[in-house]
Protein backbone atom coordinates (compact mmCIF):
# COMPACT_ATOMS: atom_id res chain seq x y z
CA UNK A 1 0.00 0.00 0.00
CA UNK A 2 1.21 3.46 -0.81
CA UNK A 3 2.12 5.94 2.11
CA UNK A 4 -0.15 8.64 3.06
CA UNK A 5 -0.01 12.02 2.68
CA UNK A 6 -0.67 13.43 5.94
CA UNK A 7 -0.15 11.94 9.16
CA UNK A 8 -2.48 13.04 12.30
CA UNK A 9 -1.05 13.18 15.39
CA UNK A 10 -3.17 13.86 18.10
CA UNK A 11 -2.15 12.29 22.06
CA UNK A 12 -5.88 12.10 24.55
CA UNK A 13 -5.61 11.90 28.63
CA UNK A 14 -8.89 11.61 29.98
CA UNK A 15 -10.35 13.62 27.14
CA UNK A 16 -13.66 11.79 26.95
CA UNK A 17 -16.16 14.63 27.19
CA UNK A 18 -14.91 16.32 23.77
CA UNK A 19 -12.95 13.35 21.79
CA UNK A 20 -16.13 12.78 19.23
CA UNK A 21 -16.82 15.43 17.92
CA UNK A 22 -13.18 16.34 17.83
CA UNK A 23 -12.28 12.77 15.68
CA UNK A 24 -15.44 13.52 14.29
CA UNK A 25 -13.97 16.65 12.46
CA UNK A 26 -10.67 15.31 11.01
CA UNK A 27 -12.93 11.94 9.18
CA UNK A 28 -14.94 14.49 7.94
CA UNK A 29 -11.71 16.11 6.01
CA UNK A 30 -12.41 17.00 1.99
CA UNK A 31 -8.55 15.92 2.06
CA UNK A 32 -8.95 12.14 3.31
CA UNK A 33 -5.44 10.67 1.91
CA UNK A 34 -4.11 10.53 5.97
CA UNK A 35 -3.30 8.16 8.83
CA UNK A 36 -4.94 9.08 11.78
CA UNK A 37 -2.59 8.22 14.56
CA UNK A 38 -4.62 8.46 18.26
CA UNK A 39 -2.29 7.87 21.25
CA UNK A 40 -4.33 6.89 24.15
CA UNK A 41 -1.85 7.93 26.98
CA UNK A 42 -2.96 5.98 30.30
CA UNK A 43 -6.17 7.64 30.16
CA UNK A 44 -8.43 6.67 33.10
CA UNK A 45 -11.50 7.78 31.83
CA UNK A 46 -13.65 7.06 28.64
CA UNK A 47 -11.31 7.68 25.93
CA UNK A 48 -9.84 4.29 25.33
CA UNK A 49 -13.28 3.28 24.29
CA UNK A 50 -14.31 6.43 22.12
CA UNK A 51 -10.79 5.69 19.80
CA UNK A 52 -11.79 2.21 19.60
CA UNK A 53 -15.44 2.53 18.59
CA UNK A 54 -13.69 5.42 16.00
CA UNK A 55 -10.63 2.81 15.22
CA UNK A 56 -13.46 0.01 14.54
CA UNK A 57 -15.41 2.11 12.13
CA UNK A 58 -12.42 3.80 9.90
CA UNK A 59 -9.19 2.10 8.66
CA UNK A 60 -7.26 4.57 8.48
CA UNK A 61 -7.04 5.42 12.12
CA UNK A 62 -4.46 3.88 14.46
CA UNK A 63 -5.30 3.31 18.10
CA UNK A 64 -2.36 3.35 20.55
CA UNK A 65 -2.94 2.30 23.84
CA UNK A 66 -0.18 2.62 26.95
CA UNK A 67 0.63 3.75 29.92
CA UNK A 68 0.61 7.63 30.95
CA UNK A 69 3.76 9.09 29.96
CA UNK A 70 3.06 12.46 29.32
CA UNK A 71 2.83 14.90 26.27
CA UNK A 72 6.15 16.05 24.93
CA UNK A 73 6.80 11.69 25.03
CA UNK A 74 3.89 11.18 23.55
CA UNK A 75 4.30 13.71 20.78
CA UNK A 76 7.41 12.54 19.90
CA UNK A 77 6.01 9.16 19.69
CA UNK A 78 3.51 9.83 17.04
CA UNK A 79 6.47 12.13 15.36
CA UNK A 80 8.36 8.29 15.05
CA UNK A 81 5.80 6.52 14.18
CA UNK A 82 4.47 8.94 11.58
CA UNK A 83 4.83 7.53 7.73
CA UNK A 84 3.70 10.42 5.84
CA UNK A 85 6.11 13.28 5.29
CA UNK A 86 3.80 15.79 6.77
CA UNK A 87 2.37 15.90 10.25
CA UNK A 88 -0.72 17.42 10.94
CA UNK A 89 -1.48 18.07 14.86
CA UNK A 90 -4.72 17.83 16.79
CA UNK A 91 -5.81 17.67 19.85
CA UNK A 92 -9.06 15.55 21.50
CA UNK A 93 -10.78 18.74 21.95
CA UNK A 94 -10.66 20.99 19.28
CA UNK A 95 -12.40 21.13 16.13
CA UNK A 96 -11.10 21.07 12.73
CA UNK A 97 -13.06 23.07 9.77
CA UNK A 98 -13.25 20.50 6.87
CA UNK A 99 -11.39 22.33 4.59
CA UNK A 100 -8.15 22.57 6.92
CA UNK A 101 -6.18 19.52 5.82
CA UNK A 102 -7.25 21.15 1.75
CA UNK A 103 -6.28 24.55 2.15
CA UNK A 104 -3.03 23.80 4.13
CA UNK A 105 -1.87 21.15 2.07
CA UNK A 106 -2.18 23.10 -0.91
CA UNK A 107 -0.12 25.71 0.72
CA UNK A 108 2.69 23.65 1.65
CA UNK A 109 2.80 22.18 -2.03
CA UNK A 110 2.86 25.49 -3.62
CA UNK A 111 5.37 26.83 -0.99
CA UNK A 112 8.27 23.90 -0.05
CA UNK A 113 10.42 26.92 1.99
CA UNK A 114 7.54 26.62 4.49
CA UNK A 115 8.14 23.82 7.10
CA UNK A 116 5.22 24.66 8.94
CA UNK A 117 2.07 25.90 8.88
CA UNK A 118 -0.56 27.10 11.11
CA UNK A 119 -4.34 28.29 10.97
CA UNK A 120 -6.09 31.37 12.34
CA UNK A 121 -8.50 29.87 14.99
CA UNK A 122 -12.27 30.75 15.57
CA UNK A 123 -12.21 30.47 19.90
CA UNK A 124 -14.10 28.62 21.61
CA UNK A 125 -15.02 28.00 25.40
CA UNK A 126 -16.61 24.42 27.26
CA UNK A 127 -20.05 25.08 25.75
CA UNK A 128 -19.37 25.76 22.01
CA UNK A 129 -20.19 29.32 22.52
CA UNK A 130 -17.46 32.01 21.36
CA UNK A 131 -14.57 32.83 23.43
CA UNK A 132 -13.55 36.74 23.16
CA UNK A 133 -10.05 37.16 23.14
CA UNK A 134 -7.97 40.88 22.64
CA UNK A 135 -5.14 39.84 20.80
CA UNK A 136 -3.86 39.71 17.45
CA UNK A 137 -4.14 36.70 15.12
CA UNK A 138 -1.22 34.69 14.30
CA UNK A 139 1.40 36.04 11.42
CA UNK A 140 0.78 35.36 8.29
CA UNK A 141 3.97 35.70 6.51
CA UNK A 142 7.81 34.17 7.55
CA UNK A 143 8.62 38.20 8.21
CA UNK A 144 5.97 39.02 10.36
CA UNK A 145 6.17 35.67 12.48
CA UNK A 146 9.92 36.86 13.25
CA UNK A 147 9.44 40.38 13.88
CA UNK A 148 6.91 39.06 16.64
CA UNK A 149 8.35 35.57 17.74
CA UNK A 150 9.97 36.91 21.34
CA UNK A 151 6.34 38.11 22.16
CA UNK A 152 4.07 35.28 21.37
CA UNK A 153 3.81 32.28 20.30
CA UNK A 154 3.39 32.55 16.85
CA UNK A 155 1.55 29.67 16.02
CA UNK A 156 -1.65 27.66 17.15
CA UNK A 157 -0.11 24.44 18.43
CA UNK A 158 -2.92 21.80 17.55
CA UNK A 159 -3.67 23.84 14.05
CA UNK A 160 -0.55 23.42 12.25
CA UNK A 161 0.68 20.81 9.56
CA UNK A 162 4.50 20.58 9.82
CA UNK A 163 7.03 18.70 7.16
CA UNK A 164 8.29 15.24 9.27
CA UNK A 165 11.73 14.98 8.40
CA UNK A 166 12.75 18.59 9.50
CA UNK A 167 10.89 17.94 12.68
CA UNK A 168 12.48 15.13 13.29
CA UNK A 169 16.03 16.65 12.07
CA UNK A 170 15.49 18.98 15.48
CA UNK A 171 14.84 16.46 17.74
CA UNK A 172 11.40 16.76 17.84
CA UNK A 173 10.07 18.42 21.23
CA UNK A 174 11.95 18.99 23.88
CA UNK A 175 11.20 17.39 27.21
CA UNK A 176 12.91 19.98 29.65
CA UNK A 177 10.38 22.08 27.73
CA UNK A 178 7.53 20.44 29.25
CA UNK A 179 4.15 23.12 29.03
CA UNK A 180 5.61 25.37 26.63
CA UNK A 181 6.98 22.66 24.27
CA UNK A 182 5.54 23.69 21.43
CA UNK A 183 7.29 27.11 21.89
CA UNK A 184 10.28 26.24 22.34
CA UNK A 185 9.65 23.77 18.70
CA UNK A 186 9.07 27.13 17.41
CA UNK A 187 12.08 28.85 18.49
CA UNK A 188 14.43 26.50 17.34
CA UNK A 189 12.66 25.54 13.99
CA UNK A 190 12.96 29.79 13.38
CA UNK A 191 16.08 29.44 11.38
CA UNK A 192 15.47 26.04 9.86
CA UNK A 193 12.62 26.92 8.26
CA UNK A 194 9.63 29.07 7.11
CA UNK A 195 6.87 29.10 9.26
CA UNK A 196 3.22 31.06 9.18
CA UNK A 197 -0.56 30.75 9.55
CA UNK A 198 -3.19 30.66 6.97
CA UNK A 199 -5.55 33.61 7.18
CA UNK A 200 -8.56 31.50 7.57
CA UNK A 201 -10.21 30.49 10.69
CA UNK A 202 -9.84 26.52 10.01
CA UNK A 203 -9.58 25.73 13.84
CA UNK A 204 -12.49 26.00 16.83
CA UNK A 205 -10.04 26.19 19.22
CA UNK A 206 -11.17 25.55 23.12
CA UNK A 207 -10.06 27.14 26.02
CA UNK A 208 -11.32 25.64 29.17
CA UNK A 209 -10.32 26.20 32.93
CA UNK A 210 -8.03 22.75 33.16
CA UNK A 211 -6.08 23.84 30.25
CA UNK A 212 -2.22 24.17 30.02
CA UNK A 213 -1.90 27.74 30.45
CA UNK A 214 -4.03 28.15 33.32
CA UNK A 215 -3.35 24.76 35.49
CA UNK A 216 0.47 25.20 34.49
CA UNK A 217 0.96 28.42 34.27
CA UNK A 218 3.80 29.40 36.71
CA UNK A 219 6.50 26.73 35.16
CA UNK A 220 5.04 27.41 31.42
CA UNK A 221 6.34 31.04 31.92
CA UNK A 222 9.06 29.64 33.49
CA UNK A 223 10.30 27.43 30.45
CA UNK A 224 8.83 30.22 28.48
CA UNK A 225 11.38 33.26 29.16
CA UNK A 226 14.09 30.05 29.29
CA UNK A 227 13.61 29.10 25.74
CA UNK A 228 13.87 33.02 24.77
CA UNK A 229 17.10 32.91 26.46
CA UNK A 230 18.09 29.65 24.66
CA UNK A 231 16.79 31.11 21.21
CA UNK A 232 19.01 34.30 21.78
CA UNK A 233 22.08 31.98 22.27
CA UNK A 234 21.58 30.11 19.65
CA UNK A 235 21.01 33.85 17.35
CA UNK A 236 24.78 34.50 18.39
CA UNK A 237 26.20 31.54 17.38
CA UNK A 238 26.73 30.26 20.61
CA UNK A 239 25.70 26.65 21.97
CA UNK A 240 22.37 26.49 24.05
CA UNK A 241 23.43 25.15 27.11
CA UNK A 242 19.75 23.29 27.68
CA UNK A 243 19.67 21.34 24.42
CA UNK A 244 19.95 18.18 26.08
CA UNK A 245 18.78 18.64 29.77
CA UNK A 246 16.01 16.96 30.44
CA UNK A 247 14.63 19.80 33.18
CA UNK A 248 15.22 22.86 32.85
CA UNK A 249 17.46 24.84 35.63
CA UNK A 250 16.42 26.77 38.50
CA UNK A 251 16.54 30.74 37.78
CA UNK A 252 18.76 31.35 40.33
CA UNK A 253 21.29 29.20 38.52
CA UNK A 254 21.02 30.74 34.50
CA UNK A 255 23.56 32.92 35.27
CA UNK A 256 26.01 30.25 35.47
CA UNK A 257 24.46 27.79 33.11
CA UNK A 258 24.78 30.28 30.16
CA UNK A 259 27.66 31.91 31.15
CA UNK A 260 25.79 35.29 31.13
CA UNK A 261 25.74 37.65 34.34
CA UNK A 262 22.53 39.46 34.79
CA UNK A 263 20.30 37.02 33.15
CA UNK A 264 18.74 35.50 36.10
CA UNK A 265 17.64 38.83 37.00
CA UNK A 266 15.75 39.61 33.37
CA UNK A 267 14.69 36.13 33.19
CA UNK A 268 13.08 36.67 36.88
CA UNK A 269 11.27 39.72 35.61
CA UNK A 270 10.41 38.31 32.80
CA UNK A 271 8.33 35.59 34.54
CA UNK A 272 7.17 38.08 37.48
CA UNK A 273 5.09 40.22 34.76
CA UNK A 274 2.96 37.20 33.44
CA UNK A 275 2.32 36.12 37.42
CA UNK A 276 0.14 39.26 38.37
CA UNK A 277 -3.29 38.49 37.02
CA UNK A 278 -3.17 34.56 38.00
CA UNK A 279 -5.19 33.66 41.33
CA UNK A 280 -3.29 29.87 40.85
CA UNK A 281 0.09 31.57 40.16
CA UNK A 282 0.08 34.54 42.71
CA UNK A 283 -1.46 31.29 45.35
CA UNK A 284 1.63 29.39 44.76
CA UNK A 285 4.85 29.51 44.05
CA UNK A 286 4.37 32.25 41.20
CA UNK A 287 4.14 34.49 44.53
CA UNK A 288 7.49 33.72 45.56
CA UNK A 289 9.10 34.50 41.92
CA UNK A 290 7.20 38.04 42.34
CA UNK A 291 8.68 38.79 45.94
CA UNK A 292 11.56 37.68 44.77
CA UNK A 293 11.84 39.93 42.23
CA UNK A 294 10.93 43.06 44.32
CA UNK A 295 13.38 42.48 46.84
CA UNK A 296 16.19 42.15 44.00
CA UNK A 297 15.30 46.25 43.94
CA UNK A 298 13.13 45.83 40.82
CA UNK A 299 9.30 46.79 40.42
CA UNK A 300 6.57 45.29 37.83
CA UNK A 301 3.87 48.20 36.12
CA UNK A 302 1.07 47.84 38.74
CA UNK A 303 2.22 45.85 41.71
CA UNK A 304 0.44 48.14 44.23
CA UNK A 305 -2.67 46.54 42.36
CA UNK A 306 -1.70 43.25 43.08
CA UNK A 307 -1.66 44.11 46.42
CA UNK A 308 -5.80 44.38 45.89
CA UNK A 309 -6.31 41.61 43.62
CA UNK A 310 -3.97 39.54 46.40
CA UNK A 311 -6.87 40.32 48.85
CA UNK A 312 -9.98 39.87 46.32
CA UNK A 313 -8.22 36.28 45.41
CA UNK A 314 -8.39 35.45 49.43
CA UNK A 315 -4.66 36.19 50.38
CA UNK A 316 -4.77 38.32 52.76
CA UNK A 317 -1.47 37.36 54.48
CA UNK A 318 0.76 37.85 51.31
CA UNK A 319 -0.80 40.46 50.57
CA UNK A 320 0.48 42.31 53.42
CA UNK A 321 3.92 40.53 52.78
CA UNK A 322 4.08 42.20 49.22
CA UNK A 323 3.23 45.54 51.20
CA UNK A 324 6.08 45.06 52.98
CA UNK A 325 8.16 44.10 50.47
CA UNK A 326 7.75 47.18 48.73
CA UNK A 327 7.63 49.68 51.38
CA UNK A 328 10.81 48.62 52.65
CA UNK A 329 12.70 46.31 49.78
Amino acid sequence: MSKPAISVAMSVYNGERFLAPAIESILAQTFNDFEFLILNDGSKDGSAAIIDAFAAKDARICPIHRENKGLVASLNQLIEMAEAPLIARMDGDDIAMPERFERQIAFLSANPDHGVLGTWTEDIDEDDQPYILSGKDHPTTYAELLNSIEQRSPLCHPSVMMRRDIVRDVGGYHAAYLHCEDYDLWLRLANRTKMCSLPERLMRYRHSPGQISTKYLVPQQVGVAISKMAYRTRQAGKVDPTEHLSTLPKIDELDTIFEQPGLTLEVRAMIAASMLYSPEAMGGEGFDIVLQHIRDGNHVPGLKRTILRLLRFGEPARAMTMASALLFG
